[in-house]
């Protein structure tokens, strides 16, 4: 993906991370650059191509975090402007899913809301895996990542599952459905 030069989208790429505060014993969330990320938010078509080559390179927690947070918001925008609008994202989800085997409880996190909104099939079996991962071995001592990652899950299943039970071709007369004869 070609990436368009833009200096102060850049610069805010670069340091995303720098001002993150983790979740600690008197705050159970991270504290975000709010200036930063509204900037980048605001400026979605631009700064995703910058967001998402940052994801594809970047070791580095706290800017993978923040990053991610940032998609999070541009989501929920996107969400705000039309139904459904959040799964223009879907193009994202082949650089979102390197961390998919993360241990970091603040990346699970994100990934659970991002993938809760924007509902790529491709996302289902890792939400299921780091559900699972969270239970056999829980590894926040300030939240519960369980509660994002099954609301994830919850979401998938009511969303895919949805177009089974109310299409009218596969639909059952109400009798059958209750039991009545």
């Amino acid at each position: 993906m070609a990436v368009n030069f833009n200096p102060q989208i850049m610069i805010n790429v670069k340091t995303l991370g720098t001002g993150l505060k983790k979740p600690d014993v008197s705050r159970n969330y991270c504290l975000y650059d709010r200036k930063k990320v509204d900037f980048l938010a605001l400026k979605k078509n631009e700064s995703l191509p910058y967001i998402e080559e940052y994801l594809k390179k970047s070791n580095d927690e706290n800017g993978i975090i923040e990053a991610l947070f940032v998609i999070d918001k541009i989501a929920d925008n996107l969400n705000s402007e039309a139904p459904n609008g959040a799964k223009e994202l879907d193009k994202i989800y082949p650089s979102l899913a390197r961390f998919n085997d993360s241990d970091s409880p603040e990346i699970q996190v994100l990934l659970s809301g991002i993938y809760r909104k924007i509902l790529v099939p491709d996302a289902f079996g890792p939400l299921c895996s780091m559900l699972n991962k969270q239970i056999n071995h829980p590894n926040s001592r300030y939240f519960d990542p369980k509660e994002e990652t099954g609301g994830a899950i919850l979401e998938y299943i009511r969303a895919y599952s949805a177009g089974y039970i109310y299409t009218p071709s596969l639909q059952k007369p109400i009798s059958n459905v209750i039991g009545v004869a």
